[in-house]
């Protein structure tokens, strides 16, 4: 008894001890398998990867010809008005995923397998963000090629379009780690699922991504006005080349300066929620 007790023991120190290299070395390393282990998940669950691309393309097509013929944007087509807000939407539900996913592994006691091995603590959290930031990769690919079928057209320069796109992503990547905190806080994947829908819901549809932010009643336009999807939407637009004559007439900042609050929330977001999800993480493994 005392043996097999000893074996045990030793066993759990030896895999406790950090990995050769530094600690940087061995967070980009463990960073880069976990990451691996998330998007190779989408090879073995591919029923997660087809309905993710599903949904883009539903909401494309049902948005562009059972609302295109009824809401009329002036200065531009309602298809290339709705297509950035497609785009924000489905990043905004596509960062879902980092805590539905890190609470599925709490519940399956995939994180304390984890804790046994000789790794970064945080590297679990990125590899999980990274992983769904190529979900909305593939995500946008997809949205765009099915936007070219029914009309949509990008009327910018390729550098102001790469930047849209990159302006998407990054908020996509720092919101994920907004939902990963709140994935190890409630420790339940249908807690976070319901919870996330109550709070992602309202911020994308009290916002411009499918009507324009001055056609909303007085309160409802204020909040749609500061709301960051708002300007998510509007930066997208701008940067694409879609966005409508006087689409910014407004004295909001937000929409005044859309690319510089998305970016200023976007740090707001990584400074708060990267540190706090890593300490959480970091005590839940204790």
């Amino acid at each position: 008894m005392s043996t097999g007790s000893a074996r045990t023991t030793g066993a759990s120190s030896k895999t406790l001890r950090p990995g050769p290299g530094t600690a940087f070395s061995r967070f980009l390393s463990d960073g880069y398998v976990t990451t691996w282990r998330n998007v190779k998940k989408l090879t073995r669950v591919p029923d997660i990867l087809i309905f993710t691309l599903i949904q883009p393309i539903m909401f494309v097509l049902l948005l562009t010809f059972v609302f295109g013929s009824s809401i009329q944007v002036p200065g531009e087509s309602y298809t290339s008005f709705l297509m950035a807000g497609i785009f924000a939407q489905t990043i905004v539900f596509g960062s879902t995923y980092s805590g539905s996913a890190m609470a599925q592994d709490l519940k399956d006691g995939i994180i304390d397998r984890f804790r046994t091995l000789p790794m970064s603590g945080s590297a679990v959290l990125i590899g999980r963000t990274v992983g769904d930031l190529v979900i909305n990769v593939l995500s946008l690919i997809v949205m765009m090629l099915t936007g070219l079928v029914v009309g949509w057209r990008v009327e910018s320069s390729p550098l102001e379009f790469l930047a849209g796109v990159g302006l998407l992503l990054v908020f996509a990547y720092a919101l994920s780690w907004v939902l990963a905190f709140l994935g190890l806080i409630v420790r339940s994947p249908e807690v976070i699922n319901n919870a996330s829908f109550l709070i992602l819901f309202p911020l994308t549809f009290i916002s411009n991504a499918f009507v324009p932010s001055e056609n909303l009643p007085g309160p409802l336009r204020v909040i749609a006005e500061w709301n960051p999807v708002s300007a998510l939407v509007q930066a997208a637009r701008e940067l694409f080349g879609n966005a409508p004559s006087g689409s910014a007439a407004t004295d909001a900042w937000p929409l005044q300066h859309p690319v510089v609050y998305v970016l200023l929330i976007t740090i707001v977001m990584l400074v708060v929620f990267v540190p706090l999800s890593i300490r959480r993480f970091a005590s839940l493994s204790r």
